[in-house]
Formats: C-alpha cells, sequence, structure tokens
C-alpha cells in the first residue's frame, strides 16, 4: 500500500473506533499494514478499494487493536472464503 492508502484507511479506522488523537497513529499504521498483508494472505486480494477486502483490512485491525486476532479468522471466515472465491473467479476469467 502506499502513503496516500494507509493514510485514507488510518482516517476511517479512527472514525470506525472513535479514536481522536494521534499518540497512536505509527502503531496503527503498522497495524493496518500487516492486517492488509494478512488479508491478502488470506483472500488473493489486493485492491484496497475493493469495500469487503478493505473491510476486512479494517476488522482485522481492530481484532489487533483489542489484542483479539486469533479470533478474526473464524469470525470473518465466510467474507474470506468469499472473497477468496471471487478473486480466483476473477482469475479464470482472465486467463480464459
Amino acid at each position: 500500500m502506499n502513503d496516500d492508502q494507509i493514510e485514507s484507511l488510518l482516517t476511517e479506522f479512527k472514525s470506525r473506533m472513535s479514536i481522536y488523537h494521534s499518540s497512536e497513529d505509527a502503531e496503527l499504521k503498522n497495524m493496518l499494514q500487516a492486517s492488509y498483508d494478512a488479508v491478502n494472505r488470506m483472500t488473493g486480494v489486493s485492491d484496497i478499494t475493493n469495500n469487503q477486502f478493505k473491510e476486512l483490512v479494517i476488522e482485522r485491525t481492530r481484532y489487533v487493536y483489542n489484542d483479539q486476532a486469533e479470533f478474526f479468522e473464524d469470525n470473518f471466515l465466510s467474507t474470506i472464503i468469499g472473497l477468496n472465491l471471487q478473486a480466483y473467479g476473477e482469475e479464470d476469467d482472465d486467463n480464459g
């Protein structure tokens, strides 16, 4: 992700979590990047403009922020699988 994308995600995440200070911004950016990488690995999607992908990145970051990361995959498994199948379906369409 580029800096503008991280800043945009940071703004969305802080709004979602009602965080109004900037003292944690550097750590939150690291969490967002790690979540982006993790969700990309799980789904095969890397397009941050994909609303489902972006939601998963933000939700995973929320779980990490609250020290609950181990529950993310189980709680969002259907969305992860659906996005993964969608991504591989689009890949097959491109190759077919």
